[in-house]
């Protein structure tokens, strides 16, 4: 387990059976969905021979949809027909095979090399299109192109915005623990693929969080022998390494202003949290107690702080308001609770809870003041939510190997991305970003 204590231990030393083929994570395994999901079919799009060597548009999409757990893609070999265009649709030949929705598409190379994406969404039952678009981009654009597409297929089924194309970032442990241990900072699709490497060192890295407009990423990194926070471009690669204070420089999580930075440090001899102005580099420290303070995260209004504190003598999650520094304590059942965020709605809360002395993912309201378990797998940890707050990917094990998993708020849908090259842990999920025009 991952937790602040020890990133404090760091710091003070100085030192459904659903499975799915990806290029960096071995396998994408669907355990569970909801009891009836949405029947589905994306149809092969028509992709003209130039195009041969890309992965076909209709599987992305697909495998975005069943992944959310809400739908049920029909299988191409229980197609009926195969229609790329309208007048090829038939809805009697869907309707018979019980599909509720159907994806139509046709993917076309422009004389200046890019790809465009004509596609179409129709509701069967009542023999009416839904959609009607056509994506261009690059040719590297492709897999964007078909997360774009499941992004706009899922609001329009399900009225939630869809947050296939995202991006998680993650740390990659290597043979840790041995002389030869490696620590890379990973940057992949929400799906897990297409990874590549943001920064690499032999030191741990630590405590990754995505800047609200996607551009800029924050983490913690020993490469100085010493814990020190990094700004890092994800484009560029460029990267600012924060003044370090002595003892802790720990958990920077982005204001969702993108105006400052709440950080641990130990600076004045104990743990507590602070929040720099990124313009000027000043410091403002927010908590003042004995206890240890640690793992702060913004509410959405970006007017308060939920940080873990072990104030009442055991590890709780607490509320502070920026304004009048006054404290609310939102966490009584059990005796651990840390790693908190907040849903976008500001009334629901994730966190790590501790029951039997497994250390699992749960959810709370705030307001009606239930709390749920979401999770059944054990050292479950760092859980990140996806900006439409209608999933979260967490940290794991499975068979002794770290792994990333994804549960939905209400824990019904869940699936696992193992790893093949290492111990995986600390992801975080990208806010809403535009991967269409980004570098």
């Amino acid at each position: 387990m991952i937790s602040f204590f020890r990133i404090l231990s760091l710091g003070l030393c100085g030192s459904s059976s659903l499975a799915f083929a990806a290029d960096t994570l071995d396998t994408i395994i669907i355990d569970a969905g909801v009891d009836n999901p949405v029947r589905i079919a994306v149809v092969p799009f028509r992709q003209r021979s130039e195009l041969d060597g890309l992965p076909r548009m209709a599987d992305i999409i697909g495998f975005d949809l069943a992944r959310s757990g809400q739908f049920a893609p029909l299988d191409e070999e229980n197609m009926l027909s195969y229609p790329t265009e309208e007048k090829e649709v038939f809805f009697r030949d869907w309707r018979i095979l019980g599909v509720e929705y159907l994806v139509i598409g046709r993917a076309n190379l422009e004389f200046n090399g890019d790809v465009s994406v004509s596609y179409h969404l129709y509701d069967v039952a009542n023999e009416r299109q839904m959609l009607n678009d056509r994506l261009t981009a690059v040719r590297g654009k492709w897999r964007d192109i078909a997360h774009h597409i499941s992004d706009a297929v899922f609001e329009k089924t399900t009225g939630i915005r869809g947050a296939f194309a995202t991006k998680i970032i993650y740390v990659l442990a290597r043979d840790a623990g041995a002389p030869s241990a490696t620590f890379s900072l990973e940057i992949a699709d929400s799906d897990g693929e297409r990874a590549r490497t943001l920064f690499s060192s032999r030191e741990p890295i630590l405590s990754a969080s995505w800047s609200p407009d996607g551009r800029t990423v924050a983490y913690v990194s020993f490469e100085t022998g010493r814990p020190g926070i990094v700004l890092q471009d994800i484009v560029s690669g460029s990267r600012e390494l924060l003044p370090q204070f002595k003892g802790i420089n720990s958990a920077p999580v982005f204001s969702p202003d993108g105006n400052s930075l709440a950080m641990v440090l130990s600076r004045d001899g104990n743990p507590e949290i602070y929040v720099m102005n990124l313009k000027d580099r000043r410091l403002r420290r927010i908590t003042r107690h004995h206890a240890i303070d640690t793992e702060p995260s913004w509410t959405p209004d970006g007017q308060n702080l939920v940080f873990t504190s072990e104030r009442g003598g055991r590890p709780q999650i607490y509320l502070l308001e920026l304004k009048t520094n006054f404290i609310e304590r939102l966490t009584f059942q059990g005796d651990y609770n840390a790693r908190a965020r907040l849903l976008p709605d500001g009334k629901h809360l994730v966190f790590v809870h501790r029951r039997n002395g497994v250390f699992h993912i749960a959810w709370q309201d705030l307001e009606r003041d239930v709390m749920q378990v979401l999770t059944k797998t054990a050292l479950d940890e760092s859980p990140s939510l996806a900006p439409n707050g209608t999933m979260l990917i967490y940290a794991t094990q499975d068979q002794g190997k770290g792994i990333l998993a994804v549960v939905s708020i209400d824990g019904r849908v869940k699936y696992r991305l193992p790893s093949s090259s290492g111990d995986v842990r600390e992801p975080a999920w990208s806010p809403f970003i535009n991967t269409l025009s980004e570098g």
